[in-house]
């Protein structure tokens, strides 16, 4: 992971969030377009994301879902990484929304 910047602006974030209030919970359009961002070419990466999406779907907010884009411009080898904790997010490279759907995927 390039630690000077970590995330890649490949502009597939859902644009109907700007301006949106970070703790609005997301409608189900947005939920289905954010489920269909995070399909992962490694099935190791689909399977935390499976079960986040099982645990915290009815409840994810507009900031869960530009932390969880944010985590989906990394690469599959880096987004692993990440969740098996075999590296850290720098925190002064990384969205705060980042961090925490990075936790709640962890855990």
């Amino acid at each position: 992971m390039d630690v000077d910047a970590p995330f890649r602006d490949t502009s597939v974030g859902d644009p109907l969030l700007d301006g949106l209030n970070g703790q609005d919970t997301l409608n189900d359009r947005a939920l289905s377009k954010l489920r269909w961002r995070c399909r992962r070419g490694l099935l190791e990466n689909d399977l935390f994301i499976q079960r986040f999406f099982e645990r915290h779907e009815t409840r994810l907010t507009v900031s869960h879902a530009r932390g969880l884009y944010a985590l989906m411009d990394l690469s599959d080898n880096d987004l692993l990484d990440l969740l098996l904790h075999r590296k850290d997010l720098p925190h002064d490279h990384t969205p705060q929304e980042a961090q925490q759907v990075l936790t709640m995927l962890r855990h």
